[in-house]
């Protein structure tokens, strides 16, 4: 499969970057003063580092021929080389770069966003997301391999975060711009094997950006330079999702699960802190 955009356009301000904060869970507490500058612009408004993983549209691979209900995001990759401003212009380039075939395990798609202001060709962020077509293998195509996932310590973790979801959480992130129904329509989530529609796995990657912001950075959104994770789980929103994190140096390692259905649904988790 070979397909890239070039120089698409894309534009947000205040108002999709507040939303995004609200939608994986910020401001909650509409008291609490650390979160309130994610969710409030007055004096001036904090962006999220991960809210880079959701500017480039979707529909990049839409009409590839693949069968969409059988799509999961495997695993997502961040690179932010300066903090994001509350407003731009952006202008997005992205490729596949790599598809491999699993056989009856389906296909493993490899794509690259890069993202710059439009104003200055200055670069803001490199995205990576690997996409699992579960129902799409066989092609005879090369089989590949992704990389190691970043290893965790093999000891206690340092610090730990709970973070409660919402019931209504996946309604609420879908309108930051991914509409499958498997996140809302319950007839569907249970054609495809889940009890309940089931919340973004980009929301749960948010999720873990802010533990690691409250717990670690007081919530200074400059500090979060990148973000890895593999997604090994589904969270069902009303979940309690526990974060364990390493510190060792400027890399935090750390994994996310569900005490209460004993997964884990984020694993091999890497952040990056300036300095």
């Amino acid at each position: 499969m070979s397909r890239q955009q070039n120089d698409l356009e894309v534009r947000y301000g205040e108002q999709e970057a507040m939303l995004y904060a609200l939608a994986i869970g910020m401001g909650r507490n509409p008291l609490d003063r650390a979160e309130l500058p994610y969710v409030y612009e007055r004096p001036a408004l904090n962006v999220l580092p991960t809210f880079a993983s959701i500017l480039p549209p979707a529909g990049f691979l839409q009409d590839c021929g693949w069968d969409y209900s059988q799509v999961l995001h495997g695993e997502q990759k961040l690179r932010l080389y300066r903090p994001l401003p509350p407003r731009a212009r952006l202008l997005v380039n992205r490729r596949v770069v790599d598809v491999f075939d699993k056989g009856k395990k389906g296909a493993i798609i490899c794509v690259e966003t890069e993202g710059r202001l439009a104003s200055n060709d200055t670069a803001l962020f490199t995205l990576g997301s690997t996409i699992v077509a579960r129902a799409d293998g066989g092609f005879n195509g090369p089989s590949g391999s992704l990389p190691k996932p970043h290893a965790l310590p093999r000891r206690a973790a340092d610090l730990f975060c709970d973070l409660q979801t919402r019931p209504d959480q996946a309604l609420l992130y879908r309108l930051c711009g991914d509409r499958n129904p498997l996140h809302a329509d319950p007839v569907f989530a249970g054609k495809q094997g889940f009890p309940v529609p089931i919340l973004h796995g980009l929301c749960t990657y948010g999720m873990a950006c802010h533990a690691i912001l409250k717990t670690i950075c007081d919530y200074d959104f400059t500090l979060v330079t990148g973000l890895d994770a593999r997604f090994t789980a589904p969270v069902f929103p009303g979940d309690t999702v526990k974060t364990e994190m390493w510190q060792e140096g400027n890399v935090v390692s750390f994994r996310c699960s569900v005490a209460e259905r004993g997964v884990i649904v984020i694993d091999n988790g890497r952040c990056v802190i300036a300095g």
